[in-house]
């Protein structure tokens, strides 16, 4: 797997292969792109709820917000909201993409993703941001300020089941503005009990059983 040059990365978008939209040239750094903040976030609201309950809906947690064109987004110490890309983007099925944050906002404690950091090949919509406040004082965000970088990088071969294919449970598929988890949809299929043990094959002959 290698990470695309930006002579490489001009070429993708040029031939349509990969899509950033909307695009500058003057976004095209080294190895990567560098994104943009749109206008919506989504709030927690943590008054609704005693705790956040992973396996069942809960509709009303968080809250779209949008802001102007010049009206600051305040994120407050310890605070964690979603937010998203201005720009959509597009992989096809040989290449996956690392979303980043800009050095100058690290610096100033804003993290963009907890742990959604990386988009799968055949990923279709603009990107949710996990952000993050770490340092003392509250930052304002505006509309439009860079955000975040993406790299690419291709694959050994194209996947068999890009994401949004049949049967993967791929559930932000296309989305268009920041979206909450829906971790609750597929909790008890992708969930492993004592009563479902995952048994090793330890090679022929070998004496040793499963343990639980």
């Amino acid at each position: 797997m290698s990470v695309l040059s930006d002579r490489d990365i001009a070429t993708q978008l040029t031939a349509c292969r990969i899509r950033v939209d909307p695009y500058d040239p003057a976004d095209l750094q080294p190895s990567s792109v560098d994104l943009h903040l749109d206008r919506s976030f989504r709030v927690f609201r943590n008054t609704r709820y005693a705790f956040i309950d992973v396996r069942s809906p809960q509709p009303d947690l968080t809250e779209l917000l949008t802001i102007a064109d010049e009206e600051p987004f305040i994120l407050h110490p310890g605070e964690f909201v979603l937010g998203q890309t201005i720009e959509w983007v597009e992989l096809p099925d040989d290449i996956v993409a690392r979303l980043e944050g800009k050095s100058s906002l690290g610096r100033l404690g804003l993290l963009i993703h907890s742990t959604a950091g990386y988009v799968d090949p055949g990923w279709k919509g603009n990107l949710t941001l996990e952000l993050s406040n770490v340092a003392n004082l509250p930052i304002a965000l505006y509309f439009g300020m860079k955000i975040g970088q993406i790299s690419f990088f291709e694959m050994s071969s194209p996947v068999d089941r890009p994401y949004g294919s049949a049967g993967l449970g791929s559930k932000y598929q296309g989305q268009s503005e920041p979206t909450a988890s829906a971790i609750f949809e597929d909790f008890d299929r992708g969930r492993r009990t004592a009563s479902a043990p995952v048994v090793r094959d330890r090679g022929a002959g070998s004496s040793e059983r499963p343990t639980r």
